[in-house]
């Protein structure tokens, strides 16, 4: 499992359940990057998709304490039940793709970490961890930077040196 996130400068994400940035380049690689794998999320994420549907030509896997069963996504109702079900897939194409509560919860548990920084303050109101100063992270590969929508942005990868076991 990997975690798949755009932050600013100041390893922001999000503010009023919406992205900081309109990136088309980052919306481009997301897509190539997680069509046709397993996307997991938390409620808020999934409410804050257009008309509140998941996302396309993937599995989506909700964590949701008390959230209705759907025929569109899967629906967990805790964190035991959504290890269960992540397990079901290759962990390479598992991809927690928000909010910030399932992105911190599931950071120890992730493998990896494919993180779009912009080179920009976003004015967040919710943050990502700094990768940069955990212990057991590291970046592995930072791209050539460039230009969308007025920003500049580089896709650096993040390896969990010592990810969980799930469960532990």
């Amino acid at each position: 499992m990997r975690q798949i996130v755009v932050v600013d400068q100041h390893w922001g994400i999000g503010k009023k359940n919406d992205l900081l940035f309109s990136l088309p380049a980052d919306m481009k690689h997301f897509r190539e990057t997680t069509s046709g794998k397993v996307v997991v999320m938390g409620s808020n994420t999934l409410l804050s998709f257009p008309g509140g549907k998941p996302l396309k030509n993937r599995v989506n896997i909700v964590l949701w304490p008390g959230g209705e069963e759907r025929e569109d996504c899967i629906i967990v109702q805790d964190l035991a039940a959504l290890f269960e079900e992540i397990e079901k897939y290759p962990a390479e194409d598992v991809f927690v793709v928000g909010g910030a509560m399932m992105y911190k919860t599931l950071l120890p548990y992730s493998e990896g970490a494919i993180v779009t920084k912009v080179e920009a303050g976003g004015g967040a109101e919710v943050f990502y961890e700094n990768l940069d100063e955990q212990e057991n992270w590291e970046c592995v590969s930072v791209s050539e930077p460039m230009e969308t929508n007025g920003f500049v942005i580089r896709f650096c990868t993040y390896k969990n040196k010592a990810p969980l076991a799930f469960g532990k």
